[in-house]
């Protein structure tokens, strides 16, 4: 049999009354319980009995000595001071808790219906009654609500993008490499450099031949850039950044127009084309064309990155290593490994030559690229790289 002291709900042996307790335990500790008439004797004890007095707790059923029911019938139901404090303390939490449920205003407390409501802006944290508690109030949230901004900048920076669209002929992941990959004007497709290649082989006397829709390549210069613009007129983000790039070199017959092509590449950006952003950003980083500008540089990229554009990620990990932020540089490395990027894993193995970096991570990253080798590679990709470098995927 075993014994257990009397304790109240915070944790703390009761006063007074549990002296008599122990005293009434030790009585009863040779005692058990006569089946035949429910009451507790020390004359006929059976080893295999078991009592619980639901007052001094001894036992395990509910019969009530006679010894505990004079002693302790006060002490039944009651509670120590420090749980009555406990109860009144979680009653007053609780009643908090509701009253927060209801929308008031962040500065003079004012209650109101949530549709009505002012929110801050930049946080969606407070609320304010009109817009002259949210002047008011401004000073005092600042510094919490650039906090949360950042927070949330973070979340969204951070997580990881959604994968891209596979090879609309193979079926396969599509590379990261540029070289890995070829848009076609004609139907405004992306193909991997595999099955570009493939259609080449077995097509050789139609050049260029479309993989997707058959139709053949350009012969002149003048046909390409009709392809291309029938492409940027249906909003195609691809075809406007190709256009922005034959601006920017002159190529195919247009004049070199680098304000043509920022402005190109800010709309194709704003429909979805990465490649835009991350040029957009390379070129406030260098200066070119445009004032260096290293904040408008990492908000192109980070718009980039949070898109799923790998080079972008790898841009903004050196920024951080330039700050030394080895922590962040390693968030953004390892997302642009994952999605093959080779320069970041290379980064992340001098951070760990260095010191920087643990064996741990370091073994993660190379986890993390071979995982997508093995969802890229295939044999008419390895064909294709073999035949030159302007078809290698990785």
């Amino acid at each position: 049999m075993s014994t257990s002291n009397k304790i109240c709900k915070d944790g703390a042996s009761s006063k007074s009354e549990d002296d008599d307790v122990c005293e009434v335990k030790d009585t009863l500790q040779n005692m058990s319980v006569d089946e035949s008439n429910d009451i507790i004797t020390a004359d006929n004890i059976k080893d295999d009995d078991s009592v619980e007095c639901s007052l001094c707790g001894w036992g395990q059923t509910k019969k009530i000595c006679t010894s505990c029911e004079q002693k302790l019938q006060q002490a039944k139901n009651e509670e120590c001071t420090s749980c009555e404090q406990i109860d009144k303390i979680t009653e007053g939490i609780e009643n908090v808790a509701v009253l927060d449920d209801v929308p008031k205003c962040a500065s003079c407390g004012k209650k109101g219906n949530d549709s009505d409501m002012n929110t801050c802006n930049k946080c969606k944290m407070v609320k304010y009654c009109n817009a002259a508690c949210k002047k008011k109030h401004r000073k005092k949230h600042k510094k919490a609500c650039e906090r949360r901004v950042a927070e949330l900048h973070d979340e969204k920076l951070f997580k990881v993008p959604p994968p891209k669209e596979d090879c609309p002929i193979c079926f396969l992941r599509m590379p990261s490499l540029y070289t890995g990959k070829k848009y076609k004007a004609c139907c405004g497709k992306e193909i991997c450099s595999g099955c570009i290649y493939t259609v080449k082989l077995r097509a050789k006397d139609l050049i260029g031949l479309c993989p997707f829709c058959r139709v053949p390549g350009p012969s002149t210069d003048d046909e390409l850039i009709e392809r291309t613009k029938s492409r940027v007129n249906i909003g195609d983000s691809r075809g406007m950044y190709n256009m922005g790039f034959y601006y920017t070199q002159g190529q195919h017959g247009l004049p070199q127009d680098r304000t043509k092509t920022l402005e190109l590449w800010r709309q194709a950006g704003e429909l979805g084309c990465t490649d835009a952003y991350h040029n957009l950003g390379h070129a406030y980083y260098t200066s070119d064309g445009v004032e260096r500008d290293v904040k408008m540089a990492r908000y192109y990229w980070e718009l980039a990155a949070i898109d799923g554009d790998t080079d972008s990620r790898h841009c903004l990990g050196n920024l951080e290593i330039n700050a030394f932020n080895v922590d962040r540089a390693m968030k953004h490395y390892m997302i642009s490994v994952s999605d093959g990027s080779k320069e970041s894993l290379n980064s992340i193995q001098r951070l760990h030559s260095s010191g920087f970096v643990t064996k741990d991570d370091y073994s993660k990253a190379l986890i993390a690229y071979e995982s997508y080798l093995v969802e890229i590679k295939s044999k008419q990709r390895d064909e294709a790289a073999a035949y030159g470098d302007d078809y290698k995927y990785y």
